[in-house]
């Protein structure tokens, strides 16, 4: 079963999806990046493999990783500086 999962897009993955924000279905972490991939194309699925993916402020990997219905998602690209 899958909910709706808020991503907010920052950087070039904000750039490559073309927004800053939406929601969409999913109930897994592999679920919601071949949403992610469905809605954007391979412009944002080539961003996605350098990503970090926040659900909650914790850092999800592992496709299984399971996304409660109304979870935000934070897609965050490697950042230069510090």
């Amino acid at each position: 079963m899958s909910g709706l999962v808020t991503v907010r897009y920052f950087a070039a993955a904000a750039e490559a999806a073309g927004v800053m924000t939406e929601t969409l279905p999913a109930g897994t972490v592999g679920a919601l990046v071949a949403a992610m991939v469905e809605s954007h194309g391979r412009g944002l699925e080539t961003v996605l493999a350098r990503c970090s993916l926040l659900a909650a402020g914790v850092r999800v990997a592992e496709d299984a990783t399971p996304l409660a219905d109304g979870v935000t998602v934070d897609v965050l690209p490697p950042f230069a500086g510090g």
